[in-house]
């Protein structure tokens, strides 16, 4: 393992995320409102750190596989402990614990929070809160990448930090690694200006948009309002967050494709037909519910609100426009459903992935096909039209098992130490694994995740680095075996 190579690009990683801390400082200037020696303190001291990485490792060897799931797994924990000095030193989060938790939250684009009144926080910080939505919802160390010196193994970093969803489907547009973290992140900040200019023609201010374009595209959640989207009241703002959460969802390999001018590669995409019937499938049932039990006055009514809340969910954003939790029964397990689902394979979002449920579907099929029906037959699973190794449908059916695994533990460990109800245990794993953010329960979407305890936060902290590592990389760690040469 190569420890100066991993100290250089934490340096980097760290002088990255200093440097980010400028636009919110320009917020704090325009509002005023104390927040500014909290942000240029943070932003120095975290710069100041990453130079003495870079300056005491100034050597640097090709990085492998271990080298780059310790960077992977060790960046996060770092950046979010130092992305919290702002709200600890001007005091909106004194305690280290809940701003680790806060900041985890957001570059994991959980959007989980523990703020009791988010609007009693001043703008600099909010807009801090909601960037790191922007940097982790394509993955920070995406960023780091096209930093990199050439050949030090920014595609394993890259690798170390996507899901197995993306090595199922062999997503790479572009031969240079830095050639694609270009074109990934000009795509990523051109959607978030195209609904921030959407969101503005709309009557939502300046500052409000940004903020919820970085919650959007990301699939993140934070809102710097109380009552997140449903404040606004609009039926225009609903619908266009609606319709990007949905684009964050995509695999933006597909968007690419599509600025090339191939459509066909959309039209034939496996999962992104799943994710479309899926989408349609529960965002149907869920209105027609609604109107049914008169939840709201008009069918149009319930089909906004139905649509936003599950895209919402399914696309793990966790953006809210109604108490949900007021909903029928049968519309609450409709939405408890896609929870666990998640969205495409190579987009923004987290959780299991349509991708998954597509291998796993037709590996059902297929199975029970040859043992009922064609004992002689040999058929292999296809995605895009294109026949998968069986070794990838060993990977999907082990990473499902894996995640269910994950929040049946967890949520007996909630229970046991944080004494909660069997919904709220078992919702606030979901909720931090699948970086959903708001759940059921205690942590239901008018409520908050501040009453938990100090070692419930930190366990819920790693559930969701878990969850936004996809897994492997954040477990591997753990093995005596990885340490070993």
């Amino acid at each position: 393992m190569h420890f100066s190579s991993i100290a250089h690009v934490i340096g980097i990683l760290l002088v990255v995320t200093g440097g980010s801390m400028g636009l919110p400082v320009m917020w704090s200037l325009y509002y005023g409102e104390g927040d500014l020696t909290a942000l240029m303190v943070s932003a120095m001291i975290t710069i100041a750190l990453g130079l003495s990485l870079l300056s005491f490792f100034r050597r640097h060897q090709e990085l492998g596989i271990k080298d780059a799931i310790v960077i992977a797994s060790l960046g996060w924990v770092i950046v979010s402990a130092l992305s919290g000095l702002p709200f600890i030193i001007h005091g909106s989060i004194p305690s280290f614990t809940d701003a680790f938790f806060e900041m985890m939250s957001g570059y994991t684009t959980t959007g989980a929070t523990i703020l009791k009144n988010i609007e009693a926080v001043p703008h600099g910080l909010l807009f801090w809160r909601s960037e790191t939505h922007l940097l982790g919802g394509m993955g920070f160390l995406t960023l780091v990448v096209i930093f990199l010196p050439h050949g030090m193994g920014g595609l394993r970093i890259a690798r170390a930090e996507s899901s197995p969803g993306q090595v199922i489907t062999k997503d790479k547009f572009k031969a240079r690694n830095k050639d694609t973290m270009i074109w990934l992140w000009g795509i990523y900040l051109g959607l978030n200006v195209l609904e921030t200019i959407l969101l503005c023609m709309g009557g939502m201010s300046l500052f409000d948009s940004l903020c919820h374009a970085f919650g959007t595209i990301s699939t993140g959640g934070y809102s710097p309002q109380n009552l997140s989207v449903g404040a606004y009241k609009s039926a225009y703002l609903d619908w266009v967050i609606t319709i990007f959460m949905f684009l964050g969802g995509m695999s933006f390999l597909l968007f690419y494709r599509m600025m090339m001018g191939d459509f066909r590669s959309t039209l034939i995409n496996t999962e992104f037909r799943w994710y479309v019937g899926i989408m349609v499938f529960f965002c149907g049932a869920t209105a027609l519910i609604l109107w049914q039990a008169n939840t709201y006055p008009s069918l149009m009514e319930s089909v906004r609100y139905a649509t936003f809340q599950v895209t919402s969910l399914l696309t793990t954003t966790g953006f809210t426009t109604a108490d949900y939790e007021q909903w029928p029964q049968a519309a609450q397990m409709f939405l408890y459903a896609v929870c666990f689902i998640g969205a495409c394979a190579g987009s923004t979002t987290s959780g299991i992935k349509v991708v998954h449920y597509v291998i796993i579907c037709k590996f059902i099929y297929l199975a029970i096909k040859k043992l009922l029906v064609q004992p002689m037959t040999v058929k292999t699973i296809q995605l895009n039209r294109r026949p998968i190794d069986a070794s990838i449908v060993d990977l999907a059916i082990c990473y499902f098992i894996v995640n269910i695994f994950m929040i049946l533990a967890g949520g007996c460990f909630m229970a046991l130490v944080e004494k909660m109800d069997f919904t709220s245990a078992m919702s606030s794993i979901i909720a931090t694994l699948m970086n959903i953010g708001p759940g059921f329960g205690i942590v239901g979407p008018t409520k908050n995740y501040a009453q938990i305890s100090d070692v419930g936060k930190w366990f819920l902290s790693w559930n969701m680095l878990v969850g936004r590592l996809e897994m492997f990389s954040a477990l591997v760690i753990l093995l005596p075996a990885f340490w070993r040469k």
